[in-house]
């Protein structure tokens, strides 16, 4: 999923507006499921197991529900971060598979609140620092203005995510941050630079080489660097580790994984 986010920051435009907002109460930002009595880790538990079904955008909203009464549940603790982060995993789910254009910029930008208030409540948070740089991409694609503030703040939170966490969602920070450096323009319209987007491209590869979005994020900063051979190499790598899979990504993997391997190479040495 993290892969796919990333391309959603890259529309960079020359209109400016700000990519952060003063965040509201949760009770504000959506629709937290009723606790009943449930623990935080009850509802957790509940959530993930909503969320292992993904592929039904009803399963999705109860997830989101859920994520969301345990971070009211347990607002000072563990559980109020990982349901903070989930809801916003949730969240960008809804936003990328359809809905108007005016409720999915509503539904973004209420996202990177979200990911605020994860980071006020934990500074120090990898998990923070990646729901918010994910939700600021998504925002960059529905409201292009606020595109040139927020990737600066996405490759920030980025590098705090792969720095604190490298492992987290199979070395997320770090191969999404390959993909924004790979598709953003340079400066000094952006902080595009695809020999920076390799290194990231292959330290996430090298952590979870069997994790397909990783292969996929080599492929794409291999062509961009003029590496054709290797980069339709990694493509084929992502294409049977996409057939391979079980989640629920796994079509949508082996679709990109079919395009990269037919693009020729952009160039580099």
């Amino acid at each position: 999923m993290s892969r796919a986010l990333a391309g959603a920051a890259l529309a960079v435009a020359l209109a400016c507006a700000p990519a952060l907002h003063a965040p509201r109460p949760v009770s504000q930002l959506g629709t937290p499921a009723a606790s009943d009595g449930r623990s935080a880790a009850d509802l957790l538990a509940e959530a993930r197991a909503e969320w292992s079904r993904r592929g039904d955008p009803e399963a999705v909203r109860r997830a989101e529900a859920l994520f969301l009464a345990a971070s009211e549940t347990d607002p000072g603790g563990p559980a109020g971060v990982e349901g903070l982060y989930g809801a916003i995993q949730a969240r960008i789910r809804r936003i990328e598979r359809g809905g108007d254009a005016a409720a999915r910029r509503a539904l973004a930008r209420s996202t990177v609140e979200l990911g605020q208030l994860c980071e006020q409540r934990a500074p120090a948070s990898a998990a923070c620092a990646f729901g918010l740089a994910l939700a600021l991409g998504e925002q960059a694609r529905e409201d292009h203005a606020t595109a040139t503030e927020g990737l600066k703040l996405m490759v920030d939170r980025l590098k705090r995510a792969a720095a604190a966490d490298p492992a987290l969602d199979h070395a997320g920070p770090e191969r999404v941050l390959a993909l924004v450096l790979v598709r953003a323009p340079a400066w000094p319209l952006g902080p595009g630079d695809p020999e920076a987007s390799l290194d990231a491209a292959r330290s996430a590869a090298a952590r979870y080489p069997n994790h397909p979005p990783n292969q996929l994020a080599l492929a794409e900063a291999l062509l961009a660097n003029g590496d054709e051979a290797a980069g339709h190499a990694a493509a084929r790598r992502a294409a049977e580790l996409a057939r391979a899979s079980a989640e629920p990504e796994a079509a949508e993997w082996a679709t990109e994984a079919a395009a990269l391997a037919a693009r020729p190479s952009q160039g580099g040495t």
